[in-house]
This record gives structure tokens, sequence and C-alpha cells, in this order.
């Protein structure tokens, strides 16, 4: 989705070139993987000659939100600060992390 969402309206191989090497897949699995996105609604896939042209169909910033929601309740029980506990405790969080995360609930309070 990131590379569709970076440049619509892409073919299976061009999708491939951008994440076949890094992610070791092959154009049958990029094929595979775009197909069901389509399934799904997420992408739209318009005929050009004897290729698709893939477009996203949802947001990123949409599917994002959805997907966070989605695992802060799968993962945490619903409780974001569950989610920031875990990463604080797990070390995941760097000095810069935190400072950013003051600062965006500086912004949230009134």
């Amino acid at each position: 989705m990131e590379v569709l969402w970076d440049r619509p309206r892409r073919t299976a191989a061009e999708v491939c070139d951008e994440v076949c090497a890094q992610k070791g897949w092959s154009l049958a699995t990029v094929k595979t993987l775009l197909s069901r996105l389509v399934q799904k609604g997420a992408l739209a896939a318009e005929p050009d000659g004897r290729r698709f042209l893939y477009t996203p169909k949802i947001a990123r910033a949409a599917y994002v939100g959805g997907e966070s929601r989605r695992l802060v309740d799968r993962l945490f029980g619903g409780s974001a600060a569950s989610l920031v506990a875990h990463l604080a405790e797990s070390e995941a969080l760097s000095e810069a992390d935190l400072a950013e995360i003051e600062a965006l609930l500086k912004e949230l309070r009134p």
C-alpha cells in the first residue's frame, strides 16, 4: 500500500520493482496480494491493455488510524496508555521519542 500511496496507478510489475527485492517476494506474490486488496475494497484495478493499474481506494491516514485503533484494542484492551507504557518498559522509546510524545501531549491539553 505504501508504494501505491506514494505513486498511484502502478502496475503489479512496478510495485514488484519497489518491494520484491527487499521483501524476497516474487511477481506472483505481488499479484496475489494486489488481487486480495482489490477484493477487500482497498484498491481499484483499472484495465490498461493486458495489465491492470492499481490505485488505493482508501487514504493512508484513514487506514493507519483504523489499524492503530485495532492494534490498541486487540493487544492493549483499548488503552493507548498501556501501549505507551509497554513501549517505555521494553526500552523501545528513545529520548527523542519521549520528547516528541511530551510535545504532542502538551498540544492536546487545553
